[in-house]
């Protein structure tokens, strides 16, 4: 006869246990903005490749994580003709990049993963708009000084090899 009553005690003691007002020390973090998640300053320089584009030669830093990835040359400035950076991306993709908190504007070569240019794209400075390719199958992207393809003739349809070979072999590990 007992248990008829404790059962109803006990329930309404665990209801009414949750309901104690909330301790007011307790602060809650507000939520993360996209600002609060991006680098905040540049990333050393990070371990370099030859790329072989035709007759030209670059000594290319490889972005292989992704946090090198999305650090890329933000806050970078004095970029020179002969710096450039290689994106290893995780898998094929409709590759995007922008510019936030990158002071200088670059060119950017979105490569499938045969190692071929498919397309070249100016990147202005600071812009916050993504440059979205036009196809989904890309696997690299190349970043060098602005205008650095057009005053080496290099276009679409262009193979980029490494000092190891292909770059499907060098990164993907094609054998």
């Amino acid at each position: 006869m007992k248990l008829k009553f404790i059962f109803p005690t006990l329930l309404a003691a665990v209801v009414f246990a949750g309901c104690t007002k909330p301790d007011a020390s307790i602060t809650l973090n507000p939520p993360l903005t996209v600002d609060d998640l991006l680098p905040k300053h540049a990333q050393a320089k990070l371990p370099t490749m030859k790329l072989y584009l035709g007759a030209e030669i670059l000594d290319a830093e490889l972005a292989l994580t992704q946090d090198q990835e999305m650090t890329g040359m933000m806050f970078r400035t004095n970029i020179q003709e002969t710096d450039a950076m290689l994106f290893v991306l995780p898998m094929p993709q409709r590759a995007s990049f922008w510019m936030k908190n990158c002071p200088e504007s670059i060119s950017a070569a979105y490569l499938t993963a045969d190692g071929v240019i498919q397309e070249i794209h100016h990147l202005e400075q600071n812009d916050t708009n993504s440059v979205v390719a036009a196809r989904d199958d890309i696997r690299f992207v190349l970043e060098t000084k602005e205008g650095w393809f057009t005053r080496h003739n290099i276009a679409s349809g262009t193979v980029i090899t490494s000092e190891k070979g292909s770059l499907a072999d060098t990164f993907l590990n094609r054998r």
